[in-house]
């Protein structure tokens, strides 16, 4: 009796100290408690809404996988990160995450961290952890302008601070050049997204080894291929992660043609328009022939 009431003590003990991540149950804990320290992460990247969330809650529902969400604290510290050597920044982003993952009682699992800005620390994160693996994450730009215009981030009428306490509003954050500053806060909200989206997307496609590539779109239109492209990138079961998948959202895909206005797309093709031909979102304009 006193070794049941001991065992169930215990058991509370290790959920009260998971705490700081709530999807962390006692389950996923235990299932990892028999193996060493796990080195293999997955830092799922890609501009804000482009499905990097989705990506990395389906990720860390899988067995031997543990979604770390957005690790606040390190997400607190990519601007100085950024600024960093990538041998100076990838020491003191591991250091932030190991003590986030000694904390939550999930070391023995392969976390998968998903918070955006690691797009532009990617280099490091990679160096960091020599055994993990990138997911990146690229949807069409005018989407994601859509989907950043409803959320009101960039915009100069919006107020208030995010959950790291950074401002919402017009200003330039650490990844505009340092010579586009003022235009940046004196554009439009629309091209401000698609300002947002390039930096995001061409910092992540820099740093192409041990990154996979996938694409929104693909995804939701066969989330078994999409996963058996994933799970083979991770070494991981393509099933499970394919049901995953399959709840994407299509509705979101295309969205840009009932939701932008002229206006709006005008601008967001003015600043990203090269990248969205690039990357075969937006056909180049034929030249005409001389006879």
């Amino acid at each position: 009796m006193h070794e049941s009431l001991a065992l169930v003590h215990g058991l509370r003990g290790l959920v009260s100290a998971a705490t700081l991540y709530g999807r962390s149950s006692l389950r996923v804990m235990l299932r990892g408690h028999a193996r060493g320290v796990e080195e293999r992460l997955v830092f799922v990247v890609g501009a804000p809404r482009s499905g990097t969330t989705f990506v990395a809650e389906s990720l860390g529902a899988q067995p031997g996988f543990v979604d770390l969400g957005e690790v606040k604290p390190l997400k607190l510290a990519i601007p100085e990160l950024f600024r960093l050597p990538e041998e100076e920044a990838a020491l003191k982003l591991r250091h932030v995450l190991e003590r986030v993952r000694r904390l939550g009682f999930v070391r023995r699992l392969r976390g998968v961290e998903q918070t955006p800005e690691i797009s532009f620390v990617l280099a490091a994160a990679l160096r960091a952890y020599p055994l993990a693996r990138a997911v990146h994450i690229v949807r069409d730009g005018r989407d994601v302008v859509c989907s950043l215009l409803e959320r009101g981030w960039l915009s100069a009428a919006r107020s208030g601070v995010d959950e790291v306490g950074y401002p919402y509003g017009s200003h330039a954050r650490f990844w505009v050049d340092k010579e586009r500053a003022g235009e940046f806060e004196a554009m439009s909200e629309a091209r401000r997204a698609a300002m947002a989206w390039c930096r995001y997307v061409k910092s992540a496609r820099a740093e192409a080894a041990r990154t996979l590539e996938l694409r929104y779109e693909s995804l939701v239109a066969d989330p078994a291929a999409s996963a058996e492209l994933v799970a083979d990138h991770l070494h991981a079961d393509p099933l499970p992660l394919a049901e995953s998948f399959a709840v994407a959202h299509r509705r979101s895909v295309g969205r840009w043609q009932r939701d932008l206005s002229a206006e709006q797309l005008a601008d967001v093709e003015a600043e990203a328009g090269p990248l969205l031909r690039e990357l075969g979102y937006v056909q180049p304009k034929s030249t005409p022939t001389s006879s």
